[in-house]
């Protein structure tokens, strides 16, 4: 992609209301444009990034057994009202009324629609377990919309709905998505702490968040610090047999400060163990039970004939909330810094002079060895100054930054940057293909 055709509104300052550095740099690096209060229109270099963390997201999914559909964002109230949610919810949820006097809603969530679709189609024990999930945009209209993606109105979230014949087999899938959300997390670069959290207006009995440590976060948490340094279990793990993996974490404390008990604190974790931190939460699992199945008349065949109300599970990932939650725990005074796996592009090739007929054919030959080697290039091949060009390539944070100029046209070399370290080399374009791999 050349930077001179593409869309990349960058600014040098950004705008005061922009009150955390995630915003901030989203802004200044034209990732999006804020249209109304905590709605935002994606630009094409955020939604880069927003398509790079769905497709992780949804791949976790898939391995964990989830299966992927589509739900609509409006939602008729007459289900919320079955399930006694629609007057509860509060002023959150944006109510709608059609041309024909129906009323709507812009789903906040989709509990009561999945559990109708699901009532429309399984009626035997024998379809279960199923988990069935979606990534749709969804709407709430919060007070206050502020830090950006971070607390909008309009967010891109992926949820997954667990529907199983009894309690036991309802914690078995909990179980996967608790698996599955630590490996999602791991992949993109994240250290995320499943903590014991409130259930909110979802309900049931067992909740966790996935909460990223940040200096800015939106809340206090605390937690055992062994829980920061664990590897993720991986791919590899025995999806049918995940007790261990859950309680060798639920058996440390971690707590959001709405859960935090200070007594249980200080007598189950040693003094040197104990973190207080800040923390952003990117993801929510709850097991519900038959909150949403017994209103609501979703019942299956069991073995012995006899109907049963099935029990539940909710999983929910902030997809375009992500995006904040790794510029807050990856950046610089010089912008951002992607991981890898969610970077808009894998290389930036910066040209230094972009009159100089040389040079011009020293980058085309790179972006297109980086493009036969599988890797995604943003070819900077515009006419500012060296100085800016760097300054763009820092504030965008792509991971690899590939310089080519005259000396270096004329020596047979190139400066290779990790953006992450900092770190410069001089080396062959081989070499610098190679270090990229």
């Amino acid at each position: 992609m050349r930077l001179s055709r593409y869309f990349l509104p960058t600014l040098k300052e950004a705008p005061s209301d922009a009150q955390i550095v995630s915003h901030q740099l989203m802004l200044r690096a034209g990732m999006i444009k804020q249209e109304a209060a905590g709605i935002y229109a994606w630009l094409p270099l955020g939604l880069r990034v927003l398509n790079r963390i769905e497709q992780i997201v949804r791949e976790e999914q898939e391995r964990a057994g989830a299966v992927e559909l589509l739900m609509p964002t409006l939602q008729l109230a007459d289900l919320w009202r079955e399930s006694g949610r629609y007057d509860a919810y509060g002023p959150e949820m944006l109510r709608i009324t059609d041309r024909h006097e129906r009323e709507l809603l812009y789903g906040p969530t989709n509990e009561e629609m999945i559990t109708d679709i699901f009532r429309g189609f399984v009626k035997s024990y024998k379809a279960l377990p199923l988990n069935l999930f979606h990534i749709q945009w969804k709407f709430r209209d919060e007070r206050r919309p502020r830090f950006g993606v971070m607390r909008g109105r309009e967010f891109l979230m992926k949820d997954a709905y667990s529907f199983d014949i009894d309690e036991a087999s309802a914690r078995r899938a909990y179980n996967r998505m608790f698996v599955a959300y630590l490996n999602t997390f791991a992949r993109m670069g994240l250290k995320a702490v499943p903590m014991r959290a409130d259930t909110g207006p979802i309900g049931g009995d067992l909740s966790h968040e996935f909460i990223v440590l940040a200096d800015t976060g939106e809340s206090q948490v605390f937690c055992d610090k062994a829980l920061v340094e664990m590897p993720a279990p991986g791919p590899d793990v025995d999806w049918n047999d995940l007790q261990a993996i859950v309680d060798g974490r639920t058996s440390l404390y971690a707590a959001t400060e709405e859960m935090h008990d200070a007594a249980q604190f200080e007598s189950q974790t040693a003094e040197s163990d104990r973190l207080t931190a800040r923390g952003i939460e990117v993801g929510h699992i709850f097991y519900f039970g038959t909150k949403y199945s017994a209103p609501m008349k979703a019942k299956v065949a069991g073995p012995d004939g006899q109907d049963t109300e099935v029990h539940m599970g909710s999983y929910g990932v902030g997809v375009s909330r992500l995006l904040g939650a790794i510029i807050e725990a990856s950046h610089d005074d010089a912008g951002i810094i992607w991981p890898d796996a969610v970077a808009p592009f894998d290389v930036v090739v910066i040209n230094l002079r972009a009159n100089d007929p040389s040079v011009c054919e020293a980058c085309e030959a790179a972006v297109d060895a980086l493009e036969k080697a599988g890797k995604s290039v943003l070819y900077d091949d515009t006419d500012e100054r060296p100085g800016g060009k760097f300054a763009t390539a820092d504030l965008i944070g792509i991971p690899w930054q590939l310089t080519i100029g005259p000396k270096g046209v004329a020596e047979g070399v190139v400066e290779l940057k990790r953006r992450a370290t900092g770190e410069k080399s001089t080396v062959a374009l081989d070499a610098a293909l190679e270090a990229i791999g």
